[in-house]
């Protein structure tokens, strides 16, 4: 029996991404769909809508290695809000408000990257038509966004350049020579005040939908990645600021080191920081860049906490991870800025998976950030095993099924040994045959703030519905999605909510968990 402190308050939440969010569009975005979604968990009593990075995508769809790290991905501007509020003539919200793809095909990355090439064109035409008032927004707005400029033509120059990363780009543009960039500003001046538009309006409805969950009393609660892509906005313009060289050549990339799962570890291709530089500036990228995210969420996840203590850097031309070294990071200095920053509590949960050492739990402790637990991790017959259900007594903890990341319950399900099937049925004691919402059910029941679910383990849906695979460029990545709000995904999130609710998960005074 899993004992629980009924003193403090618990919550719990769904993990799903916006992209996945039904819809007539190659993918869901920040319309009609998301205000339903909001409005759906706010029936059910659930206090948390957990998503992924919001920024653009790479080639292979995933947010984690994205061009920008300031910018909203343009797939996800809703054209009906565009069409009814007169940005866009009904026309083209028409032609881009397509027929529902065939659920079970992988999402078209290339259809989602045209329509939003078409939509900014759309926004730019009907432009000089608008009224004075929205002129005046979008010029207040992008003065006051720092990072906007260089995003635009970053984004501009990759279509000028076939798409070529900007290390191959003509060598004054990829040096981000000032005087060849005014030049080019004056000559291109209508593509980039597209972008410019894009940005705008993804930033206006964003707002628009933090607003209503807000009103419906729901967190939303976003996800950073650590590292940056080479080939972005953010390493071009900020070259010091990153383990590059003058070429585009990193001297150091990041990664992991080998462990009992990779004989070779984990290289990820991203330059590490430059600590000193960064620390040299005040950290005022970092402080800008966490400051943006805070505009967005509620809450925040960071991506490969650890590093905050020490990283592991691989020389820049290995093939492999291995003969990388620790290097110490300014994480606590750095941590220190964001609370002065934020002025409060820091609203960040620590993605601390994996091999922790002492120093990375003091630092994260230091600042009573939330940890991860991870049930799937849980049944391998150690019963000191951090991830089993009654070993879960630190309240600032995020407890899930599995993430993003993971298979789906169903499919891991099917997949473990006749071992880890006996230790769950033993350890549930529950009626129900779904393997996924046995989990949920244990998940509920931890002393854990908070309890998140992927949608995928609410509908008891397979791993022809996972969302990643690690390590992988699957076509199938990232490309998951609902095919309706049926009755299945009506019914599946008025279970969980029901069920939130008779373990003690209230709906009410979720704002503790930031306050």
């Amino acid at each position: 029996m899993i004992e629980v402190n009924s003193a403090k308050p618990r919550f719990s939440g769904v993990l799903l991404h916006p992209t996945s969010l039904p819809g007539k569009r190659t993918c869901g975005g920040f319309g009609q769909e998301a205000r339903d979604w909001l409005e759906l968990l706010a029936k059910s009593g659930i206090s948390v809508w957990q998503v992924l990075p919001l920024s653009p995508p790479d080639s292979t769809g995933s947010p984690y290695s994205s061009p920008s790290s300031f910018a909203f991905n343009p797939w996800l501007l809703d054209v009906n809000d565009l069409a009814q509020q007169g940005f866009i003539a009904m026309d083209v919200c028409n032609e881009l408000s397509s027929s529902k793809q065939d659920i079970n095909s992988s999402m078209d990355f290339d259809l989602a990257n045209l329509h939003s090439r078409k939509l900014g064109q759309a926004l730019r035409k009907e432009w000089p038509i608008q009224n004075s008032s929205s002129h005046k927004e979008f010029l207040d707005w992008c003065a006051d966004q720092f990072w906007l400029e260089d995003h635009v033509m970053f984004m501009e120059l990759r279509i000028q350049n076939n798409q070529l990363p900007w290390w191959e780009w003509p060598e004054d543009l990829a040096l981000h020579n000032k005087k060849e960039l005014n030049n080019f500003k004056v000559n291109f001046k209508e593509a980039l005040l597209e972008h410019s538009l894009l940005q705008w309006h993804l930033d206006r409805q964003w707002s628009s939908i933090r607003s209503l969950a807000n009103d419906l009393g729901i967190l939303i609660f976003g996800d950073l990645p650590f590292y940056v892509s080479r080939d972005s906005a953010d390493v071009w313009s900020n070259r010091s600021l990153f383990s590059i060289l003058a070429n585009g050549e990193m001297y150091m990339q990041s990664g992991v080191p080998p462990d009992y799962f990779s004989e070779t570890g984990q290289l990820w291709g991203t330059p590490v920081y430059r600590w000193q530089s960064n620390k040299r500036s005040h950290f005022r990228w970092w402080r800008r860049r966490l400051s943006r995210q805070w505009n967005q969420f509620d809450l925040l996840r960071l991506d490969h906490f650890r590093a905050l203590d020490s990283f592991w850097a691989v020389p820049g031309n290995d093939k492999t991870a291995q003969d990388g070294s620790w290097i110490p990071s300014p994480g606590l200095k750095l941590l220190k800025l964001l609370k002065k920053d934020y002025g409060q509590k820091l609203p960040l949960i620590a993605e601390d998976l994996g091999v922790i050492t002492p120093r990375v739990e003091k630092l994260r402790n230091y600042f009573g950030l939330p940890g991860m637990k991870i049930l799937q991790f849980a049944f391998d017959g150690n019963q000191e095993n951090p991830y089993l259900p009654e070993n879960i007594r630190d309240y600032r903890s995020i407890v899930y099924t599995g993430t993003h990341d993971n298979e789906t319950t169903t499919g891991w399900w099917a997949e473990v040994g006749p071992e880890i099937k006996s230790r769950l049925r033993k350890q549930s004691n529950q009626e129900n045959d779904s393997p996924a919402w046995q989990l949920i059910e244990l998940g509920l029941q931890t002393q854990a703030c908070l309890f998140i679910a992927p949608m995928q383990d609410i509908l008891g849906l397979g791993n022809e519905a996972r969302f990643n695979t690690p390590g992988t460029v699957k076509r199938s990545n990232w490309s998951w999605r609902l095919e309706a709000f049926n009755d299945s995904v009506l019914a599946g999130v008025e279970k969980y909510g029901q069920l939130s609710k008779s373990y003690g998960r209230s709906f009410a005074e979720v704002s503790t968990l930031i306050g």
